[in-house]
């Protein structure tokens, strides 16, 4: 061990030299993509929305646990992760390159998500006094897929399960969904249809106690449940005015990119 210890070192590493860093590109695609102006617009309100749904996340968390928002590690990796990609499809761009402020400025993206805004004026989230107009969005888009995959598991289930048993419980929530739904005259038209037909319909369902059978739905009922449940779906995939209202904020945006 004492010869060991008097022994010079084979070799001394060398220090650190920034030449030899490795730029990591796992996120990128490996073959480059020219994005045109419209795309690149597209593809920033997608990043929007999420940023938008990040920091709102993270405000409701703040509430509930009563911290600092900047506490969070997970909400900045994941805040800074979305900002690196507007950064890059920004790089798609006419030069000179605008800021990513400027860029949501010009774009009207800052008026649409004004907490992202903030959030890259201030590096931290806040939430607004006024409600933000995709507030809206987001609910009425998740009330309308709720609404058509709900309608279309309805019309899967009728079609081929032995048993009708859950069926009116299936047929509840998607009454509870349309309700959520107000001065919509099409789905107000479906509703009153569902009201009038089913406490008839739960009745027919009932079977004797002790019975062996599985409860049935009679023909009449299978063809105006799956009648219902087509126009349920056709409306909600068909997108009438009345249904668009809510949607208008990022539908304006897109369109403007198209003109």
């Amino acid at each position: 061990m004492a010869a060991v210890s008097v022994c010079k070192p084979l070799c001394h590493p060398c220090a650190y030299d920034e030449k030899f860093k490795v730029e990591l590109h796992v996120k990128r695609p490996l073959v480059p993509v020219q994005l045109s102006p419209q795309q690149v617009g597209l593809e920033m309100l997608c990043l929007c929305g999420q940023l938008d749904l990040l920091i709102r996340a993270q405000f409701q968390e703040q509430l509930r646990q009563d911290c600092s928002p900047e506490e969070s590690e997970t909400f900045q990796v994941q805040g800074s992760d979305i900002i690196d990609q507007m950064l890059h499809f920004l790089e798609h761009l006419p030069k000179p390159l605008p800021q990513l402020e400027d860029y949501l400025d010009i774009v009207g993206l800052s008026a649409i998500f004004p907490r992202v805004e903030v959030f890259l004026l201030q590096g931290s989230p806040v939430d607004m006094l006024e409600k933000p107009l995709m507030d809206e969005y987001y609910c009425h888009i998740s009330r309308l897929n709720q609404l058509l995959v709900l309608s279309q598991q309805l019309q899967e289930d009728i079609k081929h399960l032995g048993s009708h048993k859950y069926i009116t419980h299936q047929l509840s929530v998607i009454y509870q969904v349309i309700s959520s739904f107000k001065g919509i005259q099409p789905l107000w038209v479906l509703k009153k249809d569902i009201e009038m037909n089913f406490k008839q319909l739960k009745l027919s369902l009932v079977t004797e106690e002790g019975s062996r059978q599985e409860p049935q739905l009679s023909a009449h009922y299978i063809s105006w449940i799956l009648e219902v449940m087509e126009t349920i779906t056709s409306t909600v995939s068909s997108l009438p005015e009345e249904l668009m209202e809510d949607l208008n904020p990022a539908l304006t945006f897109i369109s403007q990119l198209s003109s």
